[in-house]
């Protein structure tokens, strides 16, 4: 399964880890690929995941998730 998650927020290599940490750390999710300058982040899963959990780890960490599509 993969989605992509667009986020506001992010700036900087340290944005992109702890993004990257916070999708990671998410049950099921075997990558997160987090671009800063397209200010998304392309997430494979080995399980169905809720849009509102990749949200919350998102904003958890501190940015703000806009959308989540299919990928």
């Amino acid at each position: 399964m993969k989605k992509i998650v667009s986020i506001d927020g992010m700036s900087c290599n340290h944005c992109k880890m702890r993004v990257t940490e916070a999708l990671t750390g998410v049950f099921g999710v075997i990558s997160a690929d987090v671009d800063v300058a397209k200010k998304r982040a392309v997430v494979e899963a080995s399980v169905e995941i809720p849009d509102e959990v990749l949200k919350k780890a998102v904003q958890d960490a501190g940015y703000s998730p806009t959308a989540v599509a299919n990928g």
